[in-house]
């Protein structure tokens, strides 16, 4: 417990964390304003084209299908502030070189790198917890907006929160797990960063060129991508064409346990200096 209170004490006392915490709010409101935009379209989309694209555009449609999206606004850009943020909290010892001082101090590696990734998923479900309080206040006023109800009776809803904070806490993981494997604090952020927006972007297009012109069941294949894994996770109901909700939740619990497991083994037989 102490070195989680220890390395919850770095977070704070680094300059970086009140800079992550100013861009969130207005990456949370660029979020909902998009997810407004996007329930607007899909409230009254027609749902024309062939039968497959038709039913997908049917249940985006469908009420609580808009909600969900809505009150997890904040998840893609938010996700991303929180994996950087892991990723720091292990390459901030090797950037202000306090990693050899933190290892004689607790020489079991393990209990360190554990307590990191603790001190990670108390970040990611604290962001989770600001997006999710400020869609809870701002996203009933939009959905009767489009004219579906707050629906916050309906069970689907608050699932889709729960997994949501699920998807925070793993990505946490995989951002202390990154952070091993990139000591570096300035290679670690821009290649997290890059891969994370670009990346998934590229990888996308390369998906559809592939399904469109090869076989359309590669399409699917891009639930094993980290950030579609997430958005599965949090759909309302069983969207046609998708994988179910458990797929993208255990593709991610894949990724988090791997990157754990690599990051306190290399920390183990690394040398520090």
């Amino acid at each position: 417990m102490n070195l989680v209170k220890a390395e919850l004490f770095k977070v704070r006392t680094t300059s970086l964390w009140w800079i992550f915490a100013i861009l969130l709010v207005p990456f949370w409101a660029a979020s909902i304003l998009f997810n407004w935009a996007t329930a607007s379209f899909v409230a009254n989309a027609d749902p024309g084209g062939n039968a497959q694209q038709g039913e997908q555009i049917r249940v985006a449609g469908e009420a609580i299908n808009i909600a969900t999206n809505l009150y997890t606004s904040g998840q893609y850009l938010g996700i991303l502030l929180v994996l950087l943020l892991s990723a720091i909290i292990v390459t901030n010892e090797f950037f202000h070189l306090t990693a050899t001082t933190t290892f004689l101090v607790t020489p079991r590696r393990e209990r360190v790198i554990l307590a990191k990734f603790v001190a990670a998923t108390v970040v990611g479900v604290l962001v989770w917890a600001l997006t999710t309080v400020l869609n809870l206040i701002v996203a009933p006023f939009i959905l009767r907006h489009v004219g579906v109800g707050a629906q916050l009776g309906e069970a689907g809803v608050w699932r889709a929160i729960g997994l949501n904070a699920l998807a925070f806490v793993l990505w946490a993981v995989l951002g202390v797990g990154f952070g091993v494997l990139i000591r570096s604090q300035i290679a670690a952020t821009l290649i997290l960063s890059i891969t994370y927006v670009v990346g998934t972007a590229v990888i996308g297009v390369v998906f559809t060129l592939l399904a469109n012109n090869v076989a359309q069941w590669i399409d699917k294949l891009q639930v094993f991508v980290p950030t579609t894994a997430s958005q599965l996770m949090i759909s309302g109901t069983e969207v046609p064409g998708n994988f179910p909700r458990w797929v993208g939740a255990a593709v991610l619990i894949g990724y988090a346990v791997v990157t754990g497991i690599v990051g306190t083994l290399l920390t183990e037989r690394r040398d520090i200096s």
